[in-house]
C-alpha cells in the first residue's frame, strides 16, 4: 500500500528560505595589509594577504618564498639589469617586479587572474618615483600561460621584445608547467636579442614536479643552468630553492 506523503502548505517556501547563496566574494579575501620588504638597500612598500586565500587559484595575493629568494639575488647583482627590459609570468602581487623597476627601463608584470592583477595594479600605482627611485615604466598585463590571444596582444605592444623573462616561485601545478614553457619559448623566440634569458626562482615542493621542469625545458629547446651560489634553504628552512637560467640552444 503505497502512502501518499502529506503536503504541509508554505513548505517549499520554507525549504528555499532554509537555502544558503554565497556570493562568489565569501571565498576571497581582499583585506590586503601594507608590508615593507627590504633587499640589500632596496626597500618596498606593497599590499598583499599575510595568509592564503581559500580559493587555490588566488595563490598570487601572497609573497612567495621563491619571489624572496629571487629578490635577494637581483639585489646583489643588478648590474645586468641596468637598461634592460623585463616581463614577469606570475607576477602576484609584484613583488619582483616593483624590485626590477629600479634598474630596469621597462618592466611589464603579468598575471591570469583578476583578483590578482587588480591589487598588482594597486601596487604599481604606490610607486612613486620620487620616493622609491624607480627609473622603469611599469605596466600590469593579463597573460594566462598558453593562451596566444592574450601573449599576442602584449607582443605588440611591445615589438621590440624583452631582453629578460623572469618567474618567481611559479610551479607548483603539473599541468602548468607545459603551458609554462610554451609560452617562455615564444617569448624568447620573438624577442631576437643575443642576451634574452629565462630566469626562474625555483622551490623544490614535489620530486614529480622537480623532473617536469627539465624535461619540458628540454622539449622546448631550451638549455637549462642553476645560477652558482643560489641554492638554499627557504620558507624558514623548509624547503629547498634555487635559481635557474634558460636560454635557447
Amino acid at each position: 500500500m503505497e502512502i501518499e506523503r502529506p503536503t504541509i502548505q508554505g513548505q517549499e517556501e520554507d525549504d528555499e528560505d532554509d537555502c544558503v547563496w554565497l556570493d562568489e566574494a565569501f571565498f576571497v579575501n581582499q583585506s590586503y595589509e601594507t608590508r615593507t620588504f627590504a633587499y640589500g638597500s632596496h626597500v618596498l612598500r606593497l599590499l598583499c594577504l599575510e595568509s592564503a586565500s581559500t580559493d587555490y587559484d588566488l595563490t598570487g595575493q601572497l609573497v612567495w618564498p621563491g619571489a624572496e629568494l629571487l629578490n635577494y639575488h637581483l639585489a646583489q647583482n643588478s648590474d645586468f639589469l641596468t637598461g634592460c627590459s623585463v616581463i614577469e609570468l606570475g607576477s602576484g602581487v609584484g613583488v619582483t617586479g616593483l624590485l626590477c623597476s629600479k634598474f630596469c627601463r621597462q618592466v611589464v608584470m603579468t598575471d591570469h587572474n583578476d583578483i590578482v592583477l587588480k591589487v598588482l595594479k594597486q601596487n604599481i600605482g604606490l610607486q612613486s618615483p620620487a620616493e622609491t627611485s624607480s627609473c622603469a615604466e611599469m605596466t600590469s598585463e593579463k597573460l594566462e600561460w598558453g593562451n596566444y590571444d592574450q601573449l599576442l596582444k602584449i607582443l605588440e605592444k611591445f615589438p621590440e621584445g624583452f631582453d629578460l623573462v623572469l618567474g618567481a616561485d611559479i610551479c607548483f601545478q603539473q599541468g602548468s608547467i607545459p603551458l609554462l614553457f610554451d609560452t617562455v619559448e615564444q617569448l624568447l623566440q620573438f624577442g631576437h636579442k643575443r642576451c634574452s634569458k629565462f630566469m626562474l626562482a625555483y622551490v623544490s615542493r614535489a620530486k614529480s614536479i622537480d623532473t617536469m621542469v627539465a624535461a619540458e625545458a628540454k622539449k622546448h629547446g631550451l638549455k637549462m643552468r642553476e645560477v652558482q651560489g643560489s641554492r638554499s634553504m627557504v620558507a624558514g628552512g623548509s624547503l629547498e630553492g634555487v635559481i635557474f637560467e634558460f636560454v635557447l640552444h
